[in-house]
C-alpha cells in the first residue's frame, strides 16, 4: 500500500547537524524530514547520544571495521526508526485530553484534512459510546512522517586502505547509499542533490531494495532534487535505464535557498514549475518506457502502469498564501519549509548562540559566499563562531582549518593526494604561489581573499549537535557554521513546532516583516544581484565570447520570467499591485544594466 502523508509540507535537509535527528523530534506527528548521511563521524556521535538516551547499550563502530561508514549509517537509521516507532505507539495510546501528544497530532493537521474534521466532530460529541468509536478509528489512522535521507552527490571522496589500495564501492556517497538501503526503514526516500554522479547512480542498479513490488509499490524510494525540467529529464532517463524509478522530483529555487546554491541560467522558479506542470504526463511516459524496458531486462518483468511521480518544491516559501498558491497553481504535493524551522528547537538542532544569531539576522547578514571548498556558491550567515575563528586564524598569520574529516578533499593543484581548499596545507601553498606570481595589487588581493574565504564545513556544520548534546565531535574544534536561506530575515523569534505548523496552514502569522516581497520577487531580486556580480568586469566579458553568450541568454530568460509573472491571473497572487510594481522596476533595472 502506498504511503500518504498527513501533511502537505516537509522539512528539507539542512546542513549536517541541523536535521540529523529531526525525525526523532517530529515524525510521530506525521511530519516528514530529511537526515544528511554524508558525515559518518557525526552519525556515530548521534548513535552514542541516542543509545544512551534510550537506555540501550552502545557499541562503537570503529573506523578500522570493514565498511564502517555504511554500518554506522545503517545502525543509526535503524535506531531512529525504532525510537520513532516506539513514540508512535505511545502516542496512539495517549488519552484525548488537553496537552497530550495525540491531541497535538490532530490539532497540527491541515484544516481540510478529513481526519482533522472527524477529530473536530469527535471532541464536540456528548455520546460517550460514539465518541470512543471515533477515537478508536482516529488512533488507527495515525501514521508517522517519513524518515528520509540526503546524499549530496558531489561529496564522494575515494577511500583507500592503509596500504593505499582503493576500496571498491567505498567512496563516501556510495557507502552512504549502502548504509541507507541496508537499513530497516520503510516508506523512506534517499534524496540526491547537487546533480548527477554516474558512479553513484550506476551503483543504484545493484540495490534490489529500490525495486518495486508486484503492485509497483516501493519500500525505499529515489528522489532527485533539481533546479529545472531539463535536469529532471536527463537524470530521470539515466536512472530509468538502470531500472531505477524516480518517485519524486524535488524542485528547488536556484538561489532562494539555504546552503549550496546552484544558479540557473536566469530561469525563474515560476516558469520552471509551469514547465513541470505542462509536461508531467510527457515526463512520466518517457521515463516509464525506458524503465519498463530496463525492468524486463533486469528482473524479467514489466508493469502495466507507470508508478507515481510526486512533485515537491522548496526555496524561500514564507506565507500560507504562497504555500496554497504553489499547491493549487502547479499541482505541487509537498512544499519544503527549511530555513524557518531553524527557529524551531522542537524540530531542528541548533545551539543557543547560533539560534540567537538567526533571530537577529537581517537581509544584509546572509550572503551568497564563496566559502564552500566545493567551489559552489554558498549561502552563509555572518557573525558565526566559525567566521570569528577563521578571522582570528588569518589575523594570527595561520589561515586555514585543520582537516580532520576530509570529505571535501578534492584539490590536487599542489599535491598528489587530494586536499581540501579550506585546509591549512592548501591555503599555505596557495598563498605562497600567489606571492610568487607578482600580480597587480587589486588582482592579488582579490585572489588572496578567495583563498581565505574557504571554510571547513564538515566540522562547522556538525558542531551544533555536539554543543547541544554535550558530545565531543572533534577535540578543540567547536566553532559553528550555519547556512540559512535569505528567507531567515523574515523570521525573528524562536517558536514551537505547533506555532510554526499553524503559520504554514494559515492559522497564525509569525512573520513580522510586513514589507517582505513575494517569494517569486525575492528570487528575482537574488538573480538580479547575481547578474550585477557577473557584469562587474565588462571588459573581460567583451573578450570572452562564451561568457558574453551566457549573459545574453541569462538576461533573455529573466525577461521571459518577468513576462510570465506579469501574465499570471490577478486572483493568483495577493498584493498584486506591489508584485507588478516590483516586476516593472526590475525590468527597468535590466534595461539600465544592459545599455
Amino acid at each position: 500500500m502506498n504511503y500518504s502523508s498527513p501533511h502537505r509540507f516537509h522539512i528539507p535537509v539542512m546542513g549536517l547537524a541541523y536535521t540529523v535527528d529531526s525525525p526523532i523530534k517530529v515524525a510521530r506527528f506525521g511530519i516528514s524530514s530529511v537526515i544528511s548521511i554524508v558525515e559518518d563521524r557525526l552519525i556515530e556521535m548521534m548513535r552514542s547520544h541516542y543509545y544512551q538516551t534510550a537506555n540501550l547499550p552502545y557499541t562503537p563502530i570503529a573506523v578500522h571495521e570493514e565498511d564502517y561508514r555504511a554500518k554506522r549509517i545503517t545502525d543509526y537509521l535503524n535506531l531512529v526508526n525504532a525510537i520513532v516507532q516506539e513514540q508512535v505507539e505511545k502516542l496512539k495510546t495517549a488519552a484525548f485530553e488537553k496537552g497530550s501528544e495525540i491531541i497535538k497530532y490532530f490539532e497540527m493537521l491541515p484544516e481540510d484534512s478529513a481526519l482533522k474534521q472527524l477529530y473536530r466532530q469527535m471532541i464536540k460529541l456528548n455520546d460517550q459510546s460514539e465518541k470512543e468509536k471515533i477515537e478508536s478509528y482516529l488512533r488507527s489512522q495515525i501514521v508517522p512522517g517519513t524518515i528520509d535521507v540526503n546524499i549530496m552527490t558531489k561529496v564522494d571522496r575515494e577511500t583507500f586502505t592503509k596500504e593505499g589500495t582503493l576500496v571498491e564501492d567505498g567512496s563516501d556517497a556510495v557507502a552512504a547509499l549502502r548504509g541507507f538501503v541496508k537499513s530497516n526503514l520503510s516508506n523512506s526516500s534517499v534524496i540526491f542533490s547537487a546533480g548527477m554522479n554516474p558512479r553513484l547512480y550506476n551503483y543504484l542498479e545493484h540495490c534490489k531494495e529500490l525495486d518495486a513490488n508486484e503492485e509497483a509499490v516501493f519500500t525505499k524510494k529515489v528522489v532527485v532534487k533539481v533546479s529545472d525540467y531539463r535536469s529532471a529529464l536527463i537524470q530521470g532517463k539515466y536512472l530509468a535505464k538502470k531500472g531505477i524509478w524516480v518517485s519524486e522530483f524535488r524542485i528547488e529555487s536556484g538561489l532562494n535557498c539555504g546552503g549550496h546554491a546552484f544558479a540557473t541560467e536566469g530561469y525563474l522558479l515560476g516558469p520552471i514549475l509551469e514547465e513541470f506542470k505542462t509536461k508531467k504526463e510527457e515526463l512520466t511516459n518517457s521515463l516509464f518506457e525506458i524503465y519498463n524496458a530496463a525492468q524486463l531486462k533486469k528482473n524479467n518483468r514489466s508493469f502495466e502502469k507507470a508508478p507515481a511521480i510526486v512533485y515537491s518544491v522548496q526555496g524561500g516559501i514564507g506565507t500560507y498564501e504562497e504555500d496554497v498558491f504553489l499547491h493549487q497553481q502547479y499541482g505541487i504535493e509537498s512544499t519544503g519549509w527549511g530555513t524557518p524551522f531553524l527557529l524551531v528547537p522542537e524540530a531542528t538542532t541548533v545551539d543557543d548562540e547560533t539560534l540567537q544569531l538567526l533571530c537577529a539576522a537581517k537581509e544584509k547578514d546572509v550572503v551568497l559566499s564563496g566559502n564552500s571548498p566545493l567551489g559552489v556558491r554558498f549561502h552563509y550567515l555572518k557573525g558565526t563562531s566559525s567566521a570569528k575563528e577563521k578571522a582570528a586564524r588569518i589575523s594570527n598569520g595561520n589561515p586555514g582549518s585543520p582537516c580532520t574529516e576530509k570529505h571535501l578533499s578534492f584539490n590536487t593543484e599542489f599535491t598528489k593526494e587530494p586536499i581540501c581548499t579550506a585546509s591549512k596545507k592548501y591555503q599555505k601553498l596557495k598563498l605562497e604561489q600567489l606571492k610568487s606570481l607578482e600580480l597587480p595589487g587589486p588582482e592579488y588581493e582579490k585572489q588572496v581573499q578567495e583563498v581565505l574565504d574557504k571554510e571547513c564545513l564538515c566540522v562547522g556544520l556538525s558542531n551544533s549537535a555536539a554543543i547541544n548534546y554535550q558530545q565531543t565531535f572533534v577535540k578543540k574544534l567547536e566553532a559553528v557554521t550555519i547556512c540559512p536561506g535569505p528567507n531567515i530575515a523574515n523570521f525573528s523569534k524562536v517558536v514551537s513546532l505547533q506555532t510554526m505548523t499553524n503559520h504554514i496552514y494559515g492559522r497564525e502569522n509569525i512573520m513580522e516583516n510586513k514589507n517582505r516581497p513575494h517569494m517569486f520577487i525575492a528570487e528575482l531580486n537574488l538573480y538580479m544581484n547575481y547578474l550585477r556580480e557577473q557584469l562587474a568586469d565588462r571588459a573581460a566579458i567583451e573578450q570572452d565570447a562564451k561568457k558574453k553568450k551566457y549573459i545574453a541568454s541569462f538576461c533573455t530568460n529573466l525577461r521571459e520570467g518577468i513576462n510570465y509573472y506579469r501574465n499570471l491571473t490577478t486572483c493568483a497572487l495577493n498584493g498584486r499591485e506591489a508584485f507588478e510594481s516590483a516586476l516593472h522596476k526590475t525590468e527597468l533595472e535590466l534595461d539600465v544594466l544592459l545599455c
